[in-house]
């Protein structure tokens, strides 16, 4: 298993340089310049020898090569500089945004998952009922729903519901406080668009795991373990769900590292300021610095996800090894 792990973690390297090559050459060839975009909106006439020094400053007049040096020793270093275009280090920037938007994707998978699975067993265990036809509603309801939609409604019950109780509407808290500062507030902010992505999230996974269960359940040793008298429970919970967990895992892992990045319309529907909003503005900014930086941190959440997930594989079923 730690030699599994670490062969994993090697070939993350070759992984991480051609992600970093790729978005490297991708932000160049973005039609554009940053310094024309920054110095444009004072609103007053630039010449070509402020643009030179812009360009001089953020390094823009050197060569591919030395840019993408520059680039590489950063990434290697954990040095990822400053900003082009707010001139804060990057790690400033994305340190408050990630813990938000980390706590969001954590909260929307632990909703997703604490529904999913009980409604993708029952749903295989009384499958073509009337409750297994009440649970296919909901996950197709909750696939076809966009988020940003039931976001929207979930602001708007908000006001409404609490302008009938209190008298007053009330709204989300706007400023990003910690949880281990004022977990209420915190709360406040983040449940809502949690449950907006989780419901999402959570409709995706019940079908996987009613599909998976209905395949395990027509597996000979269920019939046997029926045919020897075992509970129905013993059945279902040590024998068919541990084997149907693994394309579960499989999906709640992709999901997951999806969200660190994928949330930019849920951040704007409850005015958060994200990570997808951070990626937003620094790709319309021309942020050179910021895009590679936040590029490269998604793919490592990508790479480290997927390497959890495998080593989850053998946790769940020992006939899984790793050499």
């Amino acid at each position: 298993m730690y030699k599994y792990a670490v062969k994993r973690i090697l070939l993350m390297i070759p992984t991480l340089i051609g992600a970093g090559i790729l978005v490297f050459m991708l932000m160049r060839m973005i039609p554009g310049d940053i310094c024309e975009i920054r110095l444009g909106g004072t609103g007053l006439m630039v010449d070509k020898e402020q643009l030179d020094i812009c360009r001089e400053n953020l390094g823009l007049n050197d060569s591919l090569a030395k840019q993408f040096h520059d680039f590489a020793v950063g990434i290697a270093t954990l040095n990822f500089g400053d900003s082009m275009w707010t001139g804060r280090p990057v790690t400033e920037e994305i340190s408050v945004r990630f813990q938000l938007t980390l706590q969001i994707a954590i909260m929307a998978t632990l909703t997703a998952v604490i529904i999913a699975l009980p409604f993708g067993v029952i749903s295989a265990i009384k499958q073509n009922t009337w409750v297994d036809y009440c649970i296919r509603l909901f996950s197709i309801a909750g696939i076809a729903t966009p988020s940003f939609w039931l976001g929207i409604m979930i602001i708007l019950g908000l006001l409404i519901v609490s302008q009938q109780l209190f008298g007053e509407p009330w709204m989300m808290p706007i400023q990003f406080v910690p949880i281990w500062e004022d977990p209420l507030a915190n709360l406040s902010q983040t449940i809502w668009p949690a449950v907006a992505v989780g419901y999402r999230y959570a409709a995706v996974v019940v079908r996987m795991t009613r599909s998976a269960m209905l395949e395990v359940l027509r597996e000979d040793y269920v019939r046997t373990a029926r045919a020897k008298g075992l509970f129905e429970k013993i059945i279902v919970n040590q024998h068919a769900l541990k084997n149907a967990l693994l394309p579960v895992v499989t999906l709640v892992g992709i999901e997951f590292a999806f969200l660190i990045g994928g949330l930019v319309v849920t951040e704007q529907v409850f005015n958060l300021n994200g990570l997808g909003k951070l990626f937003v503005d620094a790709v319309l900014d021309h942020d050179f610095t910021l895009t590679q930086s936040l590029v490269m941190m998604v793919v490592t959440v990508f790479v480290v996800v997927n390497l959890l997930v495998d080593l989850i594989y053998a946790w769940i079923d020992p006939r899984i090894h790793y050499t």
